[in-house]
């Protein structure tokens, strides 16, 4: 983040409320969040499924817009800024893990790990990209499509992916989701080691309470409220 932003929380949810129509006229996801984040920290969410923990991830990262309420991303409140503003602070401060991936069919490993750096048009997009995936242990899939990778290797393209351009901010929604139990545990272990290599700030979305365990702190959502 910009050296003015270093002296305010990473990240401060404000009343961040979301509603949306549905059968009966409007239904209440979200009551009222409010906590902070600290830079460098490790926050874990955790809640039932359905109570509203992957809609707060995509309002922490502008992705959706709360019916009330607020972000502040490094003292900037990303909703006084408009989409493209806000998609310009994703691209400079953000990196995301899925759970289903989201790599690109048409691009192989290298190419999709090097499609952050080369938004950004650096010259270095080629050489950052193969040493991240070397860190991930991938040295030799750099040209292999995602379809010919098991879930655990395109998770770790995925991981390289969100880390190659040193976001200070990462957003995981439930990144062990579609792997199996030993291939999830050295997915997750790796993701720690990046962000503790990057002093970055990581919120991980987790139904796993071994998952939340790991991270400095934890916060539940039950019926879209703190618990």
């Amino acid at each position: 983040m910009p050296e003015s932003s270093l002296s305010y929380p990473a990240i401060e949810a404000i009343n961040l409320t979301k509603r949306v129509a549905d059968a009966t006229g409007e239904l209440t996801i979200l009551h009222g969040i409010d906590f902070t984040v600290q830079a460098g920290d490790t926050l874990a969410i955790v809640g039932a499924s359905g109570s509203g923990k992957s809609t707060l991830l995509g309002l922490l990262a502008g992705l959706d817009t709360p019916s009330s309420g607020t972000v502040k991303l490094g003292g900037i409140d990303i909703f006084e800024l408009d989409e493209d503003g806000r998609a310009g602070l994703r691209k400079a401060q953000l990196g995301f893990v899925f759970q289903s991936f989201q790599l690109l069919g048409h691009l192989n490993a290298l190419e999709n790990v090097m499609l952050p750096l080369e938004l950004r048009s650096d010259p270095a997009a080629r050489s950052k990209a193969e040493s991240m995936l070397a860190r991930v242990g991938l040295s030799s899939r750099l040209k292999h499509y995602p379809k010919y990778l098991s879930g655990g290797e395109q998770q770790r393209v995925a991981l390289a992916r969100a880390f190659v351009s040193e976001p200070p901010l990462l957003f995981a929604d439930e990144p062990t989701g579609s792997l199996d139990a030993a291939t999830g545990e050295s997915v997750i272990r790796l993701m720690f080691e990046l962000n503790e290599e990057r002093n970055s700030t990581l919120v991980l979305v987790t139904h796993d309470p071994s998952i939340a365990a790991l991270c400095k702190r934890t916060i539940t959502i039950a019926a879209g409220r703190l618990a």
